[in-house]
């Protein structure tokens, strides 16, 4: 007897439901590499992409990182122009201001999106939400903003802008997420009304206590990011830059923007006595430079070049069609389309890659410099500079753009794999969505 095609699809959705993975996904048979790690990856990533807060943070962080661009726009606007010099200065001093901002339109725009995606009242959401986050801010950080408020701004940002510059979008992402957990805590324990109120207090208890305790939640996380900046030109200070700035963009906050007011006047300095050695016919004495990550984020950070050329030959139109809109940017290392379009963000699957094939570059070329193979990088050179250029242009060496195709190989190997199971999952997304 033929089974009816309504039952047949319920009953499909229901074994996929049972064995958590997602409907309509067939795990593929075979032991090769990719088919293995599609099998033990592929269903549980589906459900963490498809989750309410991991779609409710996706929203939302480009709309923050908006807001960087605006208030940085803003704070500069209000300067006035006195040459380029001055205008480089104030910009390095706009980015934690610019961010300090940008962390209170994260914690207005998530808690809103978290409520829309999760039920909540959104007023009840973000009064909890916002006053959480006010008290998990340092006492010395609360003392600068009440003094940039009553002199009109005479007294600067201060430690207001030191501290929530560098973890201010972190402390909202955590303080969001946290309030919805309380939320839901409370609705399961005591009902919806009474459980939501009850939760939101008792987190905001919490934080109130922490806070008599002196102890700040956005001030633990700027101590834990600041060391970063004295690292030095060491290959730790390489790797660990290089895993903090991709790990800053797997939760969509912008690496190398969050940590310039950090390391870039440090890494900076060291570039500027490369070039006074090279002036000099010295050696270089710096292997560790800012100009030494163009061999180490091609396309931009998560070497997402090499991404881009493999989904060139994909076979889900959509990642194809995607691939040739962002080539040319990717070639002057400009991967934000490819950071929230694709997503790179909160996705599972390419977090691996997004992570490792930097770290691999790293060694590289820390080896290749370190070696003599490839002459230490002598000048800052932009990195909207097309790709192989650039890195030829900072060390006056041809050898430095077989290195940066050296480079693109390899991270090309590593993300091969990730990349096909990455595909599988979105045809049978496409397929899912025709289907309905």
């Amino acid at each position: 007897m033929a089974l009816d095609p309504r039952r047949a699809r319920k009953a499909r959705a229901t074994s996929a439901s049972s064995s958590g993975t997602a409907p309509g996904y067939e795990a593929p048979a075979g032991d090769g590499l990719i088919a293995r790690l599609e099998r033990a990856v592929a269903p549980y990533a589906h459900r963490f992409s498809e989750a309410p807060t991991v779609l409710a943070l996706r929203e939302s962080l480009p709309i923050a990182l908006v807001s960087v661009a605006v208030a940085i726009a803003i704070l500069l606007a209000v300067q006035p122009f006195s040459g380029w010099a001055a205008l480089a200065k104030e910009l390095r001093e706009a980015i934690g201001p610019a961010f300090s901002i940008a962390s209170f339109v994260m914690v207005v725009v998530l808690a809103l999106r978290l409520a829309r995606r999760l039920g909540y009242a959104p007023v009840l959401l973000l009064v909890f939400a916002l006053l959480t986050f006010a008290v998990m801010l340092p006492r010395e950080a609360l003392a600068a903003l009440a003094r940039f408020v009553a002199t009109n701004g005479a007294s600067g940002w201060g430690a207001f802008a030191a501290t929530l510059g560098a973890s201010g979008l972190f402390t909202a992402i955590v303080v969001c997420l946290a309030t919805a957990g309380a939320l839901t805590l409370g609705r399961r324990r005591l009902g919806r009304a009474r459980g939501e109120l009850a939760g939101g207090f008792g987190l905001l208890s919490i934080a109130l206590l922490l806070f008599a305790l002196r102890f700040s939640l956005a001030g633990a996380i700027a101590k834990l990011v600041a060391p970063l900046a004295t690292l030095g030109d060491s290959f730790t200070a390489l790797l660990l830059l290089t895993f903090v700035e991709a790990l800053l963009w797997l939760v969509g906050i912008h690496g190398p923007a969050l940590l310039a007011a950090l390391v870039v006047p440090v890494y900076l300095h060291l570039q500027l006595q490369n070039t006074d050695a090279f002036a000099h016919h010295l050696p270089l004495p710096h292997a560790v430079v800012v100009s030494t990550f163009l061999f180490v984020f091609p396309g931009g950070a998560g070497a997402t070049l090499p991404l881009v050329a493999l989904l060139l030959r994909s076979r889900v139109a959509r990642l194809r069609t995607f691939a040739y809109a962002t080539i040319l940017p990717s070639l002057i290392n400009v991967n934000e389309p490819v950071m929230f379009g694709l997503p790179l963000a909160y996705n599972p699957v390419l977090a691996v890659p997004f992570v490792l094939v930097p770290l691999v570059l790293a060694c590289t070329t820390y080896a290749a410099l370190a070696l003599g193979l490839v002459a230490r990088p002598a000048f800052y050179v932009p990195s909207m500079v097309p790709v192989l250029v650039n890195a030829v242009l900072a060390t006056v060496d041809w050898r430095a753009a077989v290195l940066v195709a050296l480079n693109l190989v390899v991270g090309g190997a590593i993300w091969l794999p990730f990349v096909r199971v990455f595909e599988r999952a979105e045809a049978a997304r496409a397929a899912r969505a025709a289907r309905a």
